[in-house]
């Protein structure tokens, strides 16, 4: 079958170990079943793993992908959930400590076909495109959890998001106009901040740029470059919920006077489970929110897509057809 896979690792030259070529089908053990890919969406966690962070080299070559929507053995149109937990974890998955994502243990879903756990497929609606569902695993996945799990917020709250332009953060301006926050966004690219209005932002600013007024909550996603901002932007007893450090994780100052003095929470978040999946699903069929889609590629031509996330050339999601 035909599959986008990574061959090598590179830190300084990640595309150089993509490859497009023929791959064999999916082993599928007992318990999994196998989805047939309609389309795919690209996101960070491609561009790393072609770095060798969080992909061993003994698992070389490794189909690349963690998102997917397609048909399943019975031709049913369905989401494919991409954390990969113990068979004998109960609970939340994102908590299991052997979990996996699908292209760092499990071969991915830049392919014909690939292999998941029964448990791992969500219904698609027929209101969401293959396009639009194929972007809800990870980065959409991600923003749900972020904004209304970890983050706890309500209808009403005043929300930050840091650096609008990349799949979660379009997501989570999306999201969360949608479940009645007002939406602060910032971005360097005033081009960017435009869009991040017409996503459904309600004020925007430059990175860094001092806030009218202090907010409940600020999604992070950037971490060193707009860590301080961050932090400055809480109202007392605010939460910053952070699932990614796109600029870097090393900060010059965490600002620790300002989260103790403040009590401020800081909370980690990571991916979703499998009902909030299914609960995001259900949420963008009845509100008609969609996911921004920056592009639309066949497979074949992946590697200009991964070109334009290696270069910050985005905003929204990237999504592969088959």
């Amino acid at each position: 079958m035909f599959a986008v896979y990574a061959q090598s690792f590179s830190t300084d030259d990640p595309l150089s170990g993509l490859v497009l070529g023929e791959r064999p089908d999916p082993e599928v053990p007992d318990g999994w079943t196998t989805v047939t890919v309609k389309a795919a969406s690209i996101n960070h966690h491609d561009l790393w793993s072609l770095r060798g962070v969080g992909l061993k080299e003994e698992s070389l070559p490794m189909i690349l992908g963690c998102d997917a929507a397609g048909y399943d053995e019975d031709g049913n149109e369905v989401v494919v959930h991409a954390v990969i937990s113990d068979p004998s974890w109960a609970g939340d998955e994102t908590f299991d400590p052997r979990r996996s994502l699908l292209s760092e243990r499990y071969q991915g879903t830049f392919a014909d076909k690939v292999a998941v756990p029964r448990r791992n497929v969500v219904p698609k609606p027929a209101s969401l495109s293959f396009e639009e569902a194929a972007c809800l695993p990870t980065a959409w996945l991600t923003a749900y959890r972020m904004l209304f799990t970890q983050g706890g917020l309500k209808a009403g709250d005043t929300v930050l998001v840091q650096g609008a332009g990349g799949g979660v953060a379009t997501a989570l301006i999306a999201l969360a106009r949608a479940g009645g926050l007002k939406v602060l966004a910032t971005s360097r690219d005033e081009a960017k901040r435009a869009k991040a209005l017409e996503l459904g932002a309600h004020e925007v600013y430059a990175s860094g740029e001092r806030l009218p007024a202090k907010v409940d909550a600020v999604m992070e996603t950037v971490g060193r470059a707009t860590w301080a901002h961050s932090i400055r932007s809480l109202r007392p007893g605010g939460k910053l919920v952070i699932s990614g450090t796109t600029s870097g994780p090393k900060l010059d100052d965490p600002l620790l006077t300002n989260i103790f003095f403040l009590q401020l929470s800081v909370i980690g978040s990571t991916m979703g489970t499998r009902d909030e999946l299914a609960a995001l699903v259900t949420m963008l069929d009845a509100t008609g929110v969609r996911p921004l889609l920056d592009r639309t590629l066949p497979m074949e031509d992946a590697r200009a897509g991964f070109a334009a996330m290696a270069e910050g050339d985005v905003f929204g999601k990237i999504v592969l057809t088959r």
